[in-house]
């Protein structure tokens, strides 16, 4: 493949980027020459030309402390077919406006044509454009609240792995810090084959997170909401999840009406007191799953419910998985 064959790629690095995903992407998406030796149908000449851009030449500091070589400022690069943005430390939110060239190039290139990727917390920068307002889009599961009070006209979807929107398709979202791999996967079976990148995903151990990002998912409820008649039961539910009637027993508890407290409740909390005990109750298996051996039947009455099938449809419609699954995915001493 001809350099003028090849897309043009461009990551993009500033102070704070995160080295991993970077160099991560790098390495795969020049790594064809090596991967063409064990799979035919992968191209043996490189489909991507790939370098990293930033504000200026020279070298920035990851987040981490590591050094990132920046081969040419973005004000030098007047095409470019894909542009990523990978993730940033962020340690108390978005602050807008650090990198305003950045976000100005980015604007240029998608007006010129280019399909604007990013990883992780790299949404930031990409949501500065205004490119995604009314878009759906998805970060890191941690980064979530920060994100939308900055960006609210964003619409994130925290449980997916991996966002696609815009007209053409052109806005590439991933989730959590390593769904770099899923984004790079993505991009190669899009722009080269699905052969190429199952054949890629294969020679580098490449995973994809096919069930999303629901499996990591904590729940975090909002506690902060003011209506004290909702945080109350809030606390008290915390620790009775396995009555077996608790939205009757908060309701009981509150003084409202069934009505008045389930209106009352899902304005507070974003969900109905029956959907806010399921999140509970699961958030609780994963927990039990995570630390012990205990049978999953045992877990399904510790969390209140006394049909397992039932419990294990509920856990697999919040989780994406099942309990099984998720317990060899995140303990430690599940049996490989």
């Amino acid at each position: 493949m001809t350099p003028a064959q090849q897309m043009h790629v461009s990551l993009v690095a500033v102070p704070g980027s995160l080295a991993m995903p970077v160099a991560g992407l790098y390495e795969v998406l020049t790594a064809f020459p090596v991967v063409a030796e064990f799979h035919d149908e992968v191209p043996s000449s490189p489909p991507f030309a790939v370098e990293i851009v930033g504000s200026t030449p020279g070298t920035v500091t990851a987040g981490s402390g590591l050094p990132i070589a920046v081969e040419r400022a973005v004000a030098d690069v007047v095409h470019t077919d894909i542009l990523i943005v990978p993730a940033m430390a962020v340690e108390t939110g978005w602050t807008a406006g650090q990198h305003p060239e950045l976000v100005a190039w980015m604007q240029r290139a998608h007006a010129r044509g280019a399909v604007l990727c990013s990883a992780c917390t790299g949404l930031g920068l990409l949501a500065e454009t205004g490119l995604l307002d009314g878009l759906p889009a998805t970060t890191h599961w941690a980064f979530g609240k920060a994100f939308h009070e900055v960006f609210p006209k964003v619409e994130l979807h925290l449980d997916e792995v991996l966002v696609t929107a815009g007209e053409r398709e052109e806005f590439v979202m991933s989730g959590g810090a390593a769904s770099w791999q899923d984004l790079v996967l993505y991009l190669i079976g899009r722009f080269v084959s699905p052969v190429a990148a199952q054949a890629v995903a294969k020679f580098e151990l490449l995973e994809r997170h096919a069930e999303g990002q629901a499996p990591y998912l904590p729940f975090l409820p909002d506690t902060q909401h003011g209506d004290r008649v909702v945080s109350r039961q809030q606390d008290w539910l915390a620790e009775n999840f396995s009555v077996a009637r608790p939205v009757a027993e908060m309701t009981g508890r509150s003084g409202l009406s069934d009505r008045a407290f389930e209106r009352r409740f899902k304005r507070a909390t974003g969900l109905s007191p029956i959907a806010y005990v399921q999140q509970v109750r699961v958030d609780q298996a994963k927990r039990m799953l995570e630390q012990g051996d205990l049978p999953i039947d045992q877990i399904s009455w510790a969390v209140g419910y006394e049909d397992a099938a039932a419990f294990r449809r509920l856990f697999k419609r919040i989780a994406r998985v099942t309990p099984g699954t998720y317990r060899r995915k995140f303990s430690p001493a599940a049996p490989r």
